[in-house]
């Protein structure tokens, strides 16, 4: 006999998804409870929690204790961000990617990266800055910071191969995530690594990882004069 697939969490929130979309549940409606739904689809309990919970946080459905979850009354409408990797930017504009490592030291995280990344005074973090490139041309300057103790293997990774970012998510799984955009101008160094003027207006992403509370990563991405990033909802 064939094995029968095993049921994810993206199942039965699509599936939920689905039903509300089809007005099966219209807003308003109360859902079966996580019981119901567990036994309906086959699953742990735990599998429909975490489908209704990514539907909450959308603004999908509301999850009261006492009450229940309901199809929300007025849905808020979410902008969708994905978060990609420099090379997948790169690609999608139809150029040719490359990562240029410029600089790798082990040392003791500064005052600002231990407040930033809520580490313990005195642990090692290992810091990578480096360049990417969109066929040739700067494209952004990336300062990371990695936990040595969250990803161990970090600290003898061969990042001229591989980005630091490519390979920390092949590494490690992150569990959380925290993304602020900003704006800032180009002091010297910039400029010459970006190939603009000093002083020029610059977009600026910062984002920090943690896999199971155990902080990961913290990355500064500074990108070309003239970037932009789109979302959709």
């Amino acid at each position: 006999m064939p094995q029968q697939k095993k049921i994810s969490f993206q199942d039965v929130r699509d599936e939920v998804m689905r039903r509300i979309e089809a007005r099966v549940w219209p807003q308003g409606a109360l859902l079966p409870t996580e019981a119901e739904l567990a036994e309906e689809f086959g699953c742990a309990r735990a599998t429909v929690n975490r489908a209704l919970r990514e539907l909450a946080d959308r603004g999908v459905i509301d999850r009261k204790r006492k009450s229940g979850t309901r199809v929300a009354t007025l849905p808020v409408k979410q902008a969708k961000l994905e978060i990609a990797t420099s090379r997948k930017l790169v690609e999608e504009r139809n150029a040719t990617y490359r990562f240029a490592l410029v600089s790798r030291e082990m040392r003791v995280a500064p005052g600002w990266v231990i407040s930033q990344m809520q580490l313990a005074a005195g642990t090692e973090v290992l810091h990578l800055e480096g360049m990417h490139y969109a066929d040739g041309q700067p494209f952004h300057f990336e300062d990371r910071w990695i936990n040595i103790a969250a990803v161990p293997d970090s600290a003898e990774a061969d990042y001229a191969e591989t980005p630091p970012g490519e390979w920390l998510l092949a590494a490690v799984p992150f569990s959380n995530a925290e993304v602020s955009f900003g704006a800032t101008s180009a002091d010297a160094a910039l400029a010459e690594y970006l190939a603009c003027a000093p002083g020029a207006a610059l977009f600026q992403m910062e984002r920090s990882t943690w896999f199971q509370e155990e902080p990961v990563t913290f990355a500064r991405m500074t990108f070309h004069p003239g970037y932009r990033m789109r979302s959709r909802y």
